[in-house]
């Protein structure tokens, strides 16, 4: 299956991002800075809003493009909705290059490390690098195993709409028009193809955010920072709203069945209040500032980095702009950059505080 697939090579990738930490260390950990603002016991109330506020936040964030379908404005064939989606799109990049990799430098650049070989080569860089060709691998494989799944006769059915009968099945396509196909028809159509490509991105994109979200949360967990913790709740409910937009404007153009679409909303929304409460749970042995938690999350934020920054450029951004929808109007396309710059724009300020 296509989802295994995926899921496997993403797994590789992890794990071989975080090859033996200590080898490269200095000591077991580094020491922390004394500040005013280190104070656990009031950092704890803190994190507990965190954890519902951004929990509420990412649920209304990823599940509104499904509510609002209802709504003829924002159908996924209508400009309004690619507008949206564009801004959403722009959250993505700017989470990439102005959070996720300034932060897996920092980390990797930390003194904390020895100079060689931490100080002596790029290795954020060079993992973003890595992890957008991997990305790259995972969806071109991705969509090839589905290609061959539906290939010769098989069909894609609405999953919103039953089968017209016995001997023909709804095919959806990318503004969820309907035809109908008998049995032996080939279902290899541009409809189908866009249905596939709608689907693997949905899913790769999900992975993606999940990684992400981990380490954030976790690292904001353990972290006794009052003064952090404050800047940090309210940039990621800003995050986790209009990041949840962007995969949920995906997972509505990938139609998928009611139970995949309450799986993927259920994880978006959870991945970073789990891991919050998982680094108030290892607070007293995760030290955010050792050498092992610097490399193992500045490794994660690197990978993470470029498979947001690939998700957003090539398949949100490039796929829709380069669509024959945005070609045909000049003004849609400058309606739609100007809502990327500023979905880019607002998190980049963002980067002031957290």
């Amino acid at each position: 299956m296509a989802t295994s697939l995926i899921v496997k090579l993403i797994s590789i990738f992890i794990l071989f991002s975080t090859f033996t930490p200590q080898a490269f260390s200095v000591s077991d950990e580094c020491g922390t800075e004394s500040s005013s603002c280190n104070d656990k016991a009031g950092a704890l109330p803190l994190k507990i809003i965190a954890i519902v506020s951004i929990l509420v936040t990412s649920m209304i964030g990823v599940s509104l493009p499904l509510v609002t379908r209802s709504i003829p404005a924002l159908q996924p064939d209508r400009n309004l909705f690619l507008i949206v989606k564009s801004f959403a799109a722009g959250i993505i990049l700017a989470t990439g290059f102005m959070h996720v990799l300034p932060d897996s430098f920092d980390m990797l650049s930390s003194s904390c490390l020895k100079e060689n070989p931490w100080h002596k080569f790029p290795f954020s860089g060079f993992l973003a690098m890595l992890s957008a060709i991997v990305t790259l691998m995972v969806d071109s494989l991705a969509t090839a195993v589905y290609s061959r799944k539906f290939k010769g006769g098989g069909v894609i059915v609405d999953c919103d709409t039953p089968a017209a009968g016995d001997h023909e099945m709804a095919v959806v396509s990318a503004g969820h028009s309907h035809a109908h196909l008998h049995p032996g028809m080939n279902a290899g159509t541009s409809a189908d193809s866009q249905l596939l490509r709608y689907r693997v991105v949905a899913m790769v994109l999900e992975l993606g955010i999940v990684v992400h979200s981990v380490v954030i949360g976790l690292s904001m967990g353990a972290s006794n920072n009052k003064c952090t913790i404050k800047g940090l709740v309210a940039a990621l409910c800003f995050h986790q709203m209009f990041e949840g937009m962007g995969l949920g404007g995906c997972i509505v153009q990938a139609n998928y069945k009611f139970w995949k679409k309450a799986i993927m909303v259920f994880f978006f929304s959870v991945t970073t209040p789990f891991g919050i409460a998982l680094g108030i749970a290892l607070s007293k042995t995760y030290k955010e500032n050792s050498p092992s938690s610097l490399i193992t999350v500045g490794l994660l934020n690197a990978s993470s980095a470029g498979l947001l920054i690939y998700m957003a450029l090539v398949d949100l951004l490039a796929a829709d702009f380069m669509g024959p929808k945005m070609q045909a109007s000049v003004m849609l396309q400058l309606k739609s950059y100007v809502a990327v710059l500023l979905g880019a724009g607002g998190m980049s300020l963002m980067a002031k505080w957290a």
